[in-house]
C-alpha cells in the first residue's frame, strides 16, 4: 500500500498549495479559466482525497473509489487545459503526470 500513501502525501501537499493559492497554482487556475469564485473548493477536495486514500488502507473499497475519482479529476483537468490551449508545463508535467500516477496507483494497489 506504499503507493497509496505516497499519493495521499502528494494530494495533501497539493491541498496546502491550493490554500491561498500559491502563485503557480493561481496562474494555472487563471490560465484554464477556472472561475475564481470556485477556487476555495480545491483545498477541501485535495484534503478529502488524501483522507480517502489513507482510509483506503483499512477500507480498500474507499481507497479504490478515491483513486478512481482522482483519475476522473485529472481527466477533467486535462480537458480544461486542452480547451484553454494551455499546452505547457501545467498540462504535461502536472495534469498528465498526476493522471499517470493515479492510474498506476489504482492498478497496482487495487486491481492487480
Amino acid at each position: 500500500m506504499w503507493p497509496v500513501v505516497v499519493l495521499a502525501v502528494i494530494q495533501f501537499g497539493d491541498g496546502v498549495l491550493c490554500v491561498g493559492p500559491v502563485r503557480f497554482v493561481r496562474e494555472c487556475f487563471q490560465d484554464v479559466g477556472f472561475p475564481r469564485r470556485w477556487w476555495w473548493v480545491a483545498p477541501p477536495v485535495k484534503f478529502a482525497a488524501a483522507g480517502g486514500l489513507v482510509a483506503g488502507i483499512w477500507v480498500p473499497v474507499l481507497g479504490a473509489v478515491t483513486v478512481w475519482a482522482l483519475v476522473g479529476y485529472f481527466v477533467v483537468a486535462i480537458s480544461m487545459h486542452v480547451r484553454a490551449r494551455d499546452f505547457g508545463r501545467n498540462l504535461f508535467l502536472n495534469a498528465v503526470g498526476m493522471l499517470v500516477i493515479c492510474v498506476l496507483v489504482a492498478l497496482y494497489s487495487f486491481v492487480l
